[in-house]
């Protein structure tokens, strides 16, 4: 026997990410501008790390409480009280994690059985069905449309939900696509889960990047709180990938069940990312409003880029994603990053990364300087010209 064949089914059967995929050939090129990796190019605000280095002065170095900080849960929740409507709790509702991605797997863990179903719209974040196929769920796509600007409606989800259907993980502003939910149509969302006696994991990292009118929270909803798991953290909006911090804010039976879990892997959240988190929320409002206007620009310039080179290509209204459509070419999505890549030196991830019916797109961000983003057009551009 192989020491193959004794690694877990489960792993075995998991597809590497289509993301990292690509860029560890980039890392060994030159010359190459890169649209792939979702992570903002501006460095943390200056206060945020001082407030880091401040603390260490301080000699804060120790664990925390597996929860997290109190004085940041009570920031957490007082936000989501002033800003949304919505209260949870900071001592028994919020739980501070190692990222929104440990998050994600913490909230399938703690409320999956082998075999439940998790209905997820796609396409979507690539995590999304590694961690409920790892937590022994079974993920169950439901394709979005560009024609319906990538929103998933009830029809979709009644067509696909089962007697195993046990939650709904939606993730808007949505990665890749850049697409949001109006809350009406959260409201029909919400009324669906309510029929169906569903749990809720609403992942909303990119909410606070939000272009086109305002970011509705899903458990602040009528009669969502109790059955929504929800996902946030500072990686996004802050800039602060690096430091890992992430939360989740639920009803106190969901969070202690998580937190069962957390405190046997990972203990706690870096204290030094704490104590940064806590200055952001209380003083970093003002960098990151500016960081959301830079990339507002951005976002204009490649939809206006995109369409002028004649790639259909919808409105992102959230996130720092932009989803063209590459049908045109007869290209598959893989095929066409590859040779984009290696004719043209420009990164970008191929759209079936995120699921099926992301096969004819590619992902782009623009997460990235403007010089860069002109340039990668400018490519791009001179790339599909051998197809018309």
């Amino acid at each position: 026997m192989s020491w193959a064949e004794r690694i877990s089914p489960q792993v075995q059967t998991l597809p590497p990410s289509g993301i990292r995929r690509f860029f560890d050939i980039v890392a060994e090129m030159k010359g190459v501008v890169s649209l792939g990796v979702g992570e903002p190019d501006f460095v943390t605000p200056w206060h945020i790390r001082e407030s880091c280095v401040y603390g260490l002065q301080r000699g804060y170095t120790a664990y925390t409480s597996n929860f997290g900080l109190l004085e940041l849960r009570q920031e957490i929740t007082n936000l989501f009280t002033h800003k949304f409507g919505v209260s949870y709790d900071p001592r028994r509702e919020a739980l501070i994690t190692v990222g929104v991605s440990e998050a994600l797997d913490l909230a399938m863990r703690a409320i999956l059985s082998p075999g439940d179903e998790v209905l997820i719209p796609i396409p979507s974040y690539v995590s999304y069905t590694a961690c409920v196929s790892l937590a022994g769920g079974i993920p169950v796509t439901v394709p979005t449309l560009m024609e319906n600007e990538f929103r998933v409606t009830v029809s979709q989800l009644e067509a696909l939900v089962t007697p195993r259907t046990k939650a709904l993980l939606i993730g808007y502003p949505n990665n890749p696509t850049g697409a949001i939910m109006p809350r009406e149509e959260l409201e029909a969302i919400a009324a669906f889960a309510e029929k169906h006696d569903l749990i809720v994991i609403s992942d909303e990292i990119y909410g606070d990047l939000t272009y086109s009118g305002t970011h509705t929270c899903f458990s602040s909803l009528p009669g969502m709180r109790e059955r929504t798991i929800l996902l946030n953290g500072f990686s996004k909006a802050y800039a602060m990938t690096g430091w890992r911090i992430g939360y989740a804010l639920s009803n106190p039976d969901f969070i202690a069940a998580m937190n069962k879990i957390h405190q046997y892997t990972m203990l706690c959240a870096p204290v030094t990312g704490q104590i940064a988190a806590i200055e952001a929320l209380i003083n970093g409002q003002h960098s990151m409003e500016k960081m959301v206007r830079e990339y507002n620009g951005r976002r204009r310039l490649m939809v206006e880029g995109f369409r002028k080179i004649g790639l259909n290509c919808f409105e992102p209204k959230g996130a720092f994603y932009i989803f063209p459509s590459i049908k045109e070419t007869g290209m598959t999505s893989l095929a066409f990053a590859e040779e984009l890549l290696k004719q043209e030196k420009v990164a970008i991830v191929p759209g079936d990364a995120f699921g099926e019916s992301g096969e004819g797109f590619v992902r782009c961000s623009y997460a990235s300087s403007t010089a860069n983003l002109t340039e990668a057009l400018t490519r791009i551009g001179r790339f599909i010209q051998q197809f018309r």
